[in-house]
Formats: structure tokens, sequence, C-alpha cells
């Protein structure tokens, strides 16, 4: 292991978290220097001096090896939480040690769950960095830290392919340099879309960014107690709806079809599965909620389904209603679309639409093969062959996938926590969807939730992020030859 060149990408994986500090510093001082002025300078300093700290005194080294690159990519997530939560301690208020750790990993995994029972009450420029982490997790540390890279090591396409998920590298036709700078084009360049089209609909700017960066990171912090539904306003839903949608997409077919006029996007199978699974599910919400008497109006019935299920499927978290109060069919159906959750290639986490796909494709093909045992019948999503490699790793995935919900809600409930907020948690926060159901509901937070249980759930929110194999992968390097 080198530790040299682990300790120069990594401090300037942690120069991306000072900037936005910095940042965060001037919106203090724009609203008359608040009371989160200092904190936010210390950490900047402190997290700007340890970024820079390897910078100076290790040489540059061209080469990056399996296990240089696997440490990286854990230790940049690692470490920009931990630094990431410096505000949060030093400014104080509810942020006690593993509060602030909690919203730390939640912010930087685009989960959006809070331990916050009074949003509100934090300045602005606190507001601002929390909803910041949203931004610099949204399209990884690493490949932010990838694109400025002084190297032209083979292993920086290793890198990229642990960043962006394996089912959805074949519509990346580009070499490395170019994907990077592709995903960051299309991540920055919906941002700034949705903040305009956030102040269009009548926000202010200080919210519109803030929105902003959590509907494209499909994360779901808001400067608002009540969300979204806080706002009280058609348009703004309507805004939300359009980029937690799109923030759901596979970032390289929405560049091919924005900027290469190419029809990708609608021809994928998987966004097509996508799309149809919204439809579906919203239809039926809408129905229960009309059947339940929760809704009384078709068309209240009918946004508020689909708000609903675009915010959960997409992993923003975004809410306009309490859906505690829901029907229970309701409730299942939105539990099913938290761990489906959006494509790969996008910023959403859970299973992923790709990985759902395939399993019901590899179904139907078993399903066949039993009726005609000497048939040949190769597992298709579109005109692509899955080969039986990629089938199986996909069913080990899933099943690797719901023993982690299993164990995570267990856990919880050996906490004393409420069986459906343990296990509704579990699957909000290994999705990296946010809120869950009950207590932790939409309108709810994870306050209550034992001290040890926000270490399982932030432990749950990395390991979703990092697609479980990562994180585990790297603590067997020593073991590595």
């Amino acid at each position: 292991m080198n530790i040299s060149v682990v300790s120069r990408n990594i401090g300037i994986a942690l120069l991306f978290n000072a900037m936005f500090m910095f940042m965060s510093v001037i919106v203090s001082v724009i609203y008359d220097y608040d009371s989160a002025f200092s904190p936010l300078l210390l950490s900047g300093v402190i997290t700007f001096t340890s970024g820079m700290f390897p910078l100076i005194f290790v040489r540059r080294q061209e080469e990056i090896h399996i296990k240089e690159g696997f440490t990286i990519i854990v230790l940049s997530w690692i470490l920009c939480c931990i630094f990431g939560m410096l505000p949060y301690v030093l400014w104080g208020g509810e942020f006690t040690l593993i509060n602030a750790w909690f919203e730390s990993v939640s912010g930087y995994t685009t989960t959006g769950g809070t331990i916050l029972q009074d949003i509100e009450a934090l300045p602005k420029s606190l507001l601002f960095w929390r909803s910041s982490t949203h931004f610099i997790g949204g399209v990884g540390v690493v490949v932010f830290m990838l694109l400025i890279l002084p190297m032209v090591s083979t292993f920086k396409m290793r890198l990229s392919k642990m960043e962006i998920s394996s089912l959805s590298r074949e519509n990346y036709r580009f070499r490395t340099k170019e994907v990077i700078r592709m995903i960051a084009s299309v991540f920055v360049g919906m941002t700034l879309l949705c903040t305009v089209a956030y102040m269009l609909a009548g926000m202010g700017l200080f919210d519109a960014v803030n929105h902003a960066f959590s509907a494209v990171a499909t994360g779901g912090f808001s400067t608002r107690n009540e969300s979204i539904g806080a706002f009280g306003s058609f348009k703004v839903e309507l805004v939300s709806v359009v980029f937690m949608l799109l923030g759901g997409m596979h970032f390289g077919l929405l560049y091919s079809t924005f900027v290469e006029r190419s029809p990708k996007l609608f021809k994928s199978p998987v966004t097509k599965f996508y799309i149809g699974t919204i439809l579906a599910v919203s239809v039926l919400i809408m129905a229960d909620l009309l059947i339940g008497g929760v809704e009384t109006s078709f068309w209240n019935a009918l946004w508020t389904s689909l708000f609903q299920t675009v915010s959960m499927i997409s992993t923003t978290g975004f809410a306009t209603s309490d859906t505690s109060v829901w029907p229970a069919l309701s409730v299942l159906l939105l539990m099913y679309v938290s761990v489906q959750c959006a494509c790969s290639g996008s910023t959403s986490g859970g299973l992923k639409t790709d990985r759902v796909l395939i399993f019901w494709k590899n179904f139907k093909v078993q399903i066949k093969k039993h009726m005609h045992p000497s048939a040949v019948i190769p597992v298709r999503v579109g005109e692509s062959v899955v080969d039986n490699s990629m089938a199986s790793a996909v069913n080990l995935y899933i099943a690797l996938y719901f023993f982690l919900i299993f164990a995570g809600g267990a856990l919880l409930s050996m906490m004393g926590v409420d069986y459906m907020d343990s296990f509704s948690a579990s699957i909000a926060n290994l999705g990296n969807v946010g809120p869950g159901f009950g207590n932790v509901g939409s309108l709810g937070n994870f306050s209550q939730i034992p001290v040890m249980g926000k270490f399982v759930l932030a432990l749950q929110m990395l390991l979703g992020r990092l697609e479980v194999y990562s994180l585990i992968i790297v603590f067997t390097i020593w073991r590595w030859r």
C-alpha cells in the first residue's frame, strides 16, 4: 500500500470541501455574520490545511494500483464525512457528536434524513453548508477529484468504474476524462437550470439554490421544516418533480439526449421501466387514497401520489404530505419504490432500476427454461444480452441488499425502536432515500433513534452509497498478497 499516493489524492478531495466551507462563510457575511460564521471559518481552515498538507509534503506519483484505488475512494467518503461534521459540532444546538456525524453522512451520501427537529432554527450559512454536502456527494467526491488529477494512469478508468455502477458503463462511450467531464457538466448544468426554474416558480435565491442542490443530487435536505410542502406552490412542486425525475435518470443518456440530440434516452428499456414503475405506482396509490378517504379530490390524489412516488423512487425524499397517515397499500408501494429506486449512472441509491429489470428478465427466462429444458434462451435487456455472470451478480447483490435491510431493521428493533420505524428506516437509509414511515416519516426525523441506532443507520448510508462491495473490500485489503 502506497500511503503517499492515498494521502495526496484524499487531500484533493478535502480541498473541495474546504472550498464549499469558505463559500458558506461568504453566505454568513451576506447575512450579517450569522452565528455559524466562526464555526464555518474554523472548519474551512482546518479542512484546507489538512487537504494541503499532503499536497505540499508528498511527492506526486503517476501510478495508482488497485489497493490504492479502493482505499482512495472509501477513505475520501469517510474523511469528507468526518471533516463535514465540524461546522455542526462547532455550532452546537441539536448537534451532539453522533447527531453531527449522522447529518454529515446523510448529506454526503445524498440520503437526506435528518436529526433536526427545527431546521429553520439553523443560520442561513449552516443551511447552505448542509445543502452543499448534497452537491459535493451528488456525483461522488472521487469523480470530482479525478477530474483534476494530474496523472495519466490507466487506473483512472478503474476508479471511475467504481464510482459509476457497472450496469451503466455500456452507455459511456468516451475516455475516462471525457466521462468525468460529461458527468460534471450534466450535474452542474442541471443544478443551474433547477435554480433558475425554482426562482421563476416563486422561490427566493437562497431557497432556490439550496433546493436545487437537493433535487438534482436526489438528496432531500430542505431549508424548511415542512420540506417542499412549506411553499404551498404547485409551480414549485412541478419543478421539483421534473428535476427529481431527471436526477434519477442515467447521466450519460441525458448528455446524449440534450447535447448530441440522440433518442437513446427514450429508447432505453431501463428508462421505460423506470417511468412505467412511476406511473403504475402513482395510479395505484391515487386509487388507494381516494378509496381510503385520505383525499377527496381526484386531482389532489393524483398529484400527491405522483409527487411522493417520484420523490421516493428517485431517493430525494422531498415531502408535500404526511405519508405516515396513508393507507397500508400506499405505504407498501412507497416501500417498494424505496427499494427499487432509480437508474444506474444517476445520483440515486437503492438497488437501481437496472438490477430489478435484469432480475425480472432473468425470472421470465428461468420460467421458460423449466418449460423447455433443452432451449437456449438468453436474458435480453433491449438489444443487449446479459451474460450469466452478470445475471448471477445481480441476484447475489439483491440477496445481500435484502439481508442488510433485515440486519439493520433487526438491530434497531433490539434497541427498542418500533418495528415500523426500524425496518422503514433501514430501507430508507440503505437506499439513500431519507424518510421512512412512522416517526421517521416524510414530516418526521431521526432524532428519537438511539445513539447506536444512528451509528448503524449512518453505516447503512455509506454501504448504500458505495454499493456495499467497495466498503467491504477496503477492510480486507490488508489480507491481499
